[in-house]
């Protein structure tokens, strides 16, 4: 059965044509040469990425990423020119991706770019809107895919962008690409100095880059198209307003950070700093990694989407997609462990309401292999045991060792691991934090990463964080022959786990504020009616009705969350100073304060992923790494302001206003 398409692409005398936009992707003389022509030299990319010092980043931005042609043709050259250890990050804005089998058929074309083709189909899908982070030549080229409109799009982003490649379809075809307001955001991105190149010379698209501070150039074009444009940025208005507690520090010149916690957060935190020639020293009081909550011996990876535009919903689906991505590259490095399991989620629908849900998330349109609604037969076939409700099925999310997870990420060379030594304190000096166990300097970094879960709120530099303590268990059940057949994770207001080693894992319970990690028989039993409710035939099979709970293994933990359920990532500043510098919001929030913020120069978090570590904790790491290499974030700006520490520090201004006469 061929691949299924997008619906976008058509053939025509052998050349990818839009149906959309009836336009063609690129030149019928050579689009290999049209694209290093116009976009490449018009850039002059080759000369300016030889004068790159070793480490440094560069960013192109792309309206359109089309047949993806640009982007490989962009990374061979990065590969030939760019010095070693420097980094290409390439945005691309894309409404309409193309189906996996339509950007092969259209590279193909191209036997000089057979190793960015493969490579890019590898990790190539039906891509749901939203922002994806793809990862080639161990982090050396980085594309992040922005799906959706561009109008829509830009706004949100926040990086500084050295080229475009103003590659939408031309615009008489598809005007939206290039108004005034696109071509704003495009300026407002660009730093002085900053360049462009396109093929159109559209007088409109002329007068509207000038108009946003661009120099404009024609240039001779490629093959019959006599010209084209480029051009500099010389001058931009006036900032948009930031507001300066959301900002992000400058990032440390030294790229030596300590991280505080071997969980699911420290280790991908310490990963991703790692691949960008970090050296990274992780501690943590345990003996080995991950051996608080992020050592159960099946850990979940699923979303929770919701209907209705949120911040949590939005990480949910960005935070599950980039954590299958990565963990299965990890299993291709681990096949003897199971550091994760893509056997797909059921999500069941156990009462009307949770229906009605699910259909107002199934009417988002998402594609089917991210998420599709499945009717009770269906959900019993794909669960391998009758279920009592259909509900969504997740196909390529399932379930992963934590522990396993962990170790493969903390493999990374540059990864110093020191085991058993608890951090009593953190004292700056120096421009650098010292981290000290039993009294004793154990280590110094100018940068210090607090992922230590519901251990952070040891941290006195914390203490005006919100973190709750929520205890919870999961009970370990025996398989049996019947119960073996379960393939898929299903889950509801409980989860259930196939099984590993002759072993299910059931849970989950939830002891807010409850610091206790023991094991419970009335925890086991819980999870046992919560399993009778989500699937009987399941609970049946495993033959628990003759089970006593306090015979029951288990394991039981100290989770760490927020009172918003987000996670907390970023820099953190001093709470006492921060009151005096915008204490004025607490008379009028709508301030448009300037002062910057008072930063513990050096010292971050991310911290609070809850019971969502798997999907969160990936994407969470990217982000801070990012953040402290002075690279595009992989997530969108209002996003980066509601997972920022400073957010309660706000809040806490505002109501303060509200309380007063």
């Amino acid at each position: 059965m061929p691949p299924p398409v997008s619906g976008e692409l058509a053939w025509r005398d052998g050349h990818p044509v839009s149906r959309r936009f009836g336009d063609v992707y690129f030149s019928r003389q050579s689009g290999i040469e049209e694209s290093a022509h116009v976009f490449l030299a018009g850039n002059r990319l080759a000369e300016r990425w030889a004068e790159l010092r070793a480490g440094a980043v560069f960013t192109i931005g792309e309206t359109g990423f089309g047949t993806g042609l640009n982007f490989a043709n962009a990374w061979s050259l990065w590969n030939r020119a760019a010095p070693p250890g420097a980094r290409l990050h390439y945005l691309s804005v894309e409404r309409y991706p193309l189906a996996p089998g339509e950007l092969g058929a259209t590279l193909a074309a191209w036997p000089a770019l057979a190793a960015q083709r493969a490579a890019l189909l590898a990790q190539w899908e039906h891509f749901a809107p939203g922002w994806h982070r793809l990862a080639f030549d161990a982090g050396r080229v980085v594309l992040t895919l922005l799906v959706g409109d561009v109008a829509a799009v830009l706004p949100r982003i926040e990086a500084s962008i050295g080229a475009w490649f103003l590659d939408g379809f031309a615009p008489a075809k598809n005007p939206a690409m290039w108004t005034p307001a696109v071509l704003a955001e495009v300026a407002r991105l660009t730093p002085p100095g900053g360049t462009f190149a396109t093929y159109t010379v559209a007088g409109e698209v002329r007068r509207r880059l000038a108009a946003a501070g661009f120099e404009v150039r024609k240039q001779p074009g490629f093959g019959s198209k006599r010209e084209m444009l480029c051009g500099e940025l010389r001058w931009r208005s006036a900032a948009r307003w930031r507001a300066p507690w959301f900002a992000q520090p400058l990032a440390a010149a030294e790229r030596r950070a300590i991280v505080v916690g071997a969980g699911l957060a420290g280790a991908a935190t310490a990963a991703a700093l790692a691949t960008r020639g970090w050296a990274v020293t992780v501690v943590d009081r345990r003996a080995s990694a991950a051996a608080e909550t992020s050592g159960n011996q099946q850990g979940v990876l699923y979303a929770h989407p919701s209907a209705h535009p949120s911040a949590l919903g939005e990480l949910a689906l960005t935070g599950l997609q980039h954590s299958i991505r990565g963990l299965r590259a990890l299993a291709s490095t681990r096949p003897e462990r199971a550091a994760f399991v893509a056997c797909g989620v059921l999500q069941l629908a156990f009462d009307d309401a949770e229906a009605a849900r699910q259909h107002a998330v199934h009417c988002l349109g998402l594609p089917a292999a991210l998420l599709e609604r499945v009717d009770r037969a269906t959900a019993s076939d794909i669960a391998g045991i009758a279920m009592p409700a259909g509900g969504l099925h997740f196909p390529g999310a399932g379930w992963a060792q934590p522990r396993a997870v962990c170790e493969a990420l903390l493999d990374a060379s540059s990864v110093r691991l020191v085991l058993g030594a608890d951090v009593t304190s953190l004292v700056r000096e120096d421009a650098r934090w010292t981290v000290c166990c039993a009294g004793q300097r154990l280590a110094s970094a100018p940068v210090v990463v607090i992922a230590a879960g519901s251990d952070s709120l040891a941290f006195p530099q914390l203490a005006h964080l919100p973190l709750r303590r929520v205890a919870g268990q999961v009970t370990h059940l025996p398989a049996t022959q019947a119960s073996a057949a379960l393939r898929t994770v299903i889950c509801g207001e409980g989860y259930a786990a196939p099984a590993w080693q002759g072993v299910h894992t059931v849970g989950a319970t939830h002891r807010p504020r409850d610091p206790s990690a023991e094991l419970r028989a009335a925890d086991h039993a819980e999870n046992l009616s919560r399993l009778h409710r989500l699937a009987p035939a399941l609970h049946a099979a495993l033959g628990v009705d003759a089970i006593d709970p306090a015979r029951l293994d288990g394991r039981a933990g100290v989770r760490c969350a927020a009172p918003d359920f987000l996670p907390i990532v970023g820099p953190i500043a001093d709470a006492h100073a921060f009151a005096a510098v915008y204490g004025r919001l607490a008379r009028d929030a709508s301030l448009r304060l300037e002062d910057p913020a008072p930063w513990l120069d050096g010292l971050y978090v991310n911290v609070a992923h809850g019971s969502r570590g798997l999907a969160t904790a990936p994407i969470a790491g990217e982000l801070l790494a990012c953040i402290l290499s002075n690279e595009p974030p992989p997530l969108p700006r209002p996003l980066l302001d509601a997972l920022h520490p400073n957010r309660f520090l706000l809040r806490a201004l505002v109501r303060r206003r509200s309380r007063q006469p």
